[in-house]
């Protein structure tokens, strides 16, 4: 069995967690600028897809794999796509939305529907509906739209989650990639570890891991599917103020037996 991601009561004494926002003070004297950042990256040839296990000594490396199945699945990618959405049986899409600073964004697609179908995510931003611009548009306005809409076809413009960002990271010796997780958000971060490296935040939800939606299930089930996600493992996160006004109304339960968990194809 897959060594698990560490837990807040499994970090060995020897790792030392990062600290808080609030005492980050002590830490901000580290040089940032651009040259000496680009000073300490590896140069690699365009084109490379290979994998890199591991930092050399000094050196600031991201393990990205262009050939990584979890990173293709949980690909954020840049422009607005088209697409046509249905109602099932019972006139149904399968979608809620909810209105966050004028815009209109995926808040729930359940398992099994139109909008899971047609790969519809958390955070997505919904920019137009059947060639309405959806700026400034209320919740319960864009749920009339829906409603009132054809059922063979919905036409939508889609942005991907422009309020999340990806991390890919590479587990250790011991199957560690370096993160305590704590109901769904990143609670500390070992140093040292891939994590840190690489960028992950604390204070920000996990979303997704390798591009399979996590939102609503416990800490146990996260980890479960962490532990089998290989070597080479993508998150998708949300920061909190965003993710718990996103998720506002939605009770747990709804979250968990409702989201849909499954893996999407690439």
């Amino acid at each position: 069995m897959p060594a698990l991601p560490m837990q807040e009561t499994a970090v060995p004494q020897p790792s030392v967690l990062y600290p808080n926002l609030a005492e980050l003070e002590n830490y901000m004297g580290l040089s940032l600028c651009s040259q000496e950042v680009q000073q300490n990256l590896p140069q690699i040839p365009d084109g490379a897809s290979t994998v890199v296990s591991g930092p050399l000594p000094g050196q600031v490396v991201a393990p990205v794999s262009g050939n990584s199945l979890g990173v293709l699945r949980a690909e954020i990618k840049p422009g607005v796509r088209e697409i046509h959405l249905c109602k099932d049986e019972r006139g149904k899409t399968g979608l809620r939305l909810r209105a966050i600073n004028k815009g209109l964004f995926v808040q729930l697609v359940q398992v099994n529907t139109p909008a899971s179908l047609v790969g519809l995510r958390f955070g997505d931003q919904i920019l137009q509906i059947d060639g309405r611009d959806c700026a400034g548009w209320s919740t319960e306005k864009a749920h009339r739209a829906v409603k009132k809409a054809s059922a063979e076809k919905i036409v939508m413009v889609v942005r991907d989650r422009p309020f999340q960002r990806t991390v890919t990271m590479h587990k250790d010796s011991t199957g560690h990639i370096g993160f305590v997780i704590k109901k769904g958000k990143v609670a500390s971060i070992v140093k040292g570890s891939s994590a840190a490296r690489n960028g992950l935040l604390t204070n920000h939800y996990v979303c997704e891991v390798n591009g399979q939606n996590v939102i609503g299930l416990k800490d146990k089930e996260v980890i479960e599917i962490l532990a089998m996600a290989g070597n080479v493992v993508t998150l998708t996160i949300i920061p909190t103020v965003i993710y718990e006004h996103m998720v506002k109304k939605l009770s747990p339960t709804l979250l968990h037996h409702t989201m849909d968990h499954s893996v999407p194809d690439v």
